[in-house]
């Protein structure tokens, strides 16, 4: 029955198609929010740290939001093409391994945006091209396991580590629609902000990564399965913590009111209860939660160290 499903499904018209594999893979409307906070929050710290008043225009954010969304969309495609062997034999019921998505409509969508937005670009602001283009070289470096794949995939704490590097790239071009455009430098205190972005797609990867035993699945990285529930756990904490301090010292460059620095340290205490749990009964449930907390840290980082001081300012 759920190979007749499969096969029926894997022959809708690509419209239909494209929408159970968004859904699944990248869902525009949960990523979407956080990617377009993601922006708001990189253009409001730039502007604070500027000392500037008001926002860029509301057209110049859309453009921004769709800019960063795309890049972000990208990488789920390119991630893709380079795990679809692993995925076939491993996981194959994920969209493109199960063949709901062909590599083929992959390798077009990635050249869809590509061309898109390297054309909207050189019509409407051709001054953040050469941003635009370290960003995907950046990525296309990551898509080819920066030539070392072997031994990248030997040393996982390496292969993280450069893969992250592409958020405060991106997030760069975010800013970018602010000090940019308006012919400034970017500010000091952007550097901030850049490691929290950084920390903060740690927090999400080891977070999202963190399994219990009976959870465990043959040929998928886990770090509960590299390191053990006990280092996991510590590695997450740390990357909380030195989040926190980066982003209370960004803050306090910004000027934050006080109250911004209390829920900060709320929000820390608060994302610590799921990894308590998690560490004292590791399962499918509590495993989850710290997903969950991850992904709440993230969003809670950038509002409370752009979007909201900026809104309040």
């Amino acid at each position: 029955m759920e190979n007749n499903i499969s096969v029926k499904e894997n022959q809708m018209h690509f419209v239909f198609r494209f929408y159970q594999y968004q859904k699944e893979r990248f869902p525009l409307m949960v990523h979407g929010l956080l990617i377009a906070c993601f922006t708001f929050s990189a253009i409001a710290y730039s502007r604070l740290s500027r000392g500037m008043s008001g926002f860029i225009s509301w057209a110049d954010y859309g453009f921004a939001a769709c800019m960063t969304v795309g890049l972000f969309f990208l990488l789920r495609l390119f991630d893709e093409v380079k795990d679809y062997e692993d995925d076939v034999k491993f996981r194959p019921y994920l969209p493109v391994a199960r063949g709901l998505i062909r590599l083929s409509e992959i390798h077009i969508m990635t050249g869809a945006v590509i061309l898109c937005q390297v054309m909207v670009l050189v019509l409407m602001k051709p001054m953040l091209l050469p941003i635009y283009g370290l960003c995907l070289g950046y990525m296309i470096l990551m898509r080819i396991e920066f030539f070392v794949p072997d031994w990248l995939r030997k040393h996982q704490v390496w292969y993280i580590l450069s893969h992250m590097l592409i958020i405060p790239l991106i997030d760069i071009l975010a800013s970018a629609f602010d000090w940019k455009l308006s012919g400034a430098l970017a500010p000091t205190g952007l550097a901030f902000f850049f490691v929290v972005s950084f920390l903060n797609g740690l927090v999400l990867e080891i977070g999202r990564k963190m399994r219990a035993r009976d959870t465990e699945e043959e040929g998928v990285i886990s770090y509960t399965s590299l390191w053990g529930i006990h280092k996991a756990c510590l590695a997450w904490v740390a990357l909380l913590s030195m989040t926190l301090i980066t982003a209370l010292l960004a803050a306090d460059y910004a000027s934050h009111p006080s109250i911004f620095f209390y829920l900060l340290g709320l929000a820390y205490v608060l994302c610590l209860c799921p990894i308590i749990l998690f560490y004292k009964n590791p399962n499918a449930k509590t495993s989850k939660w710290v997903e969950h907390a991850s992904g709440l840290w993230t969003l809670a980082m950038y509002l409370l160290l752009g979007g909201a001081p900026f809104l309040i300012h």
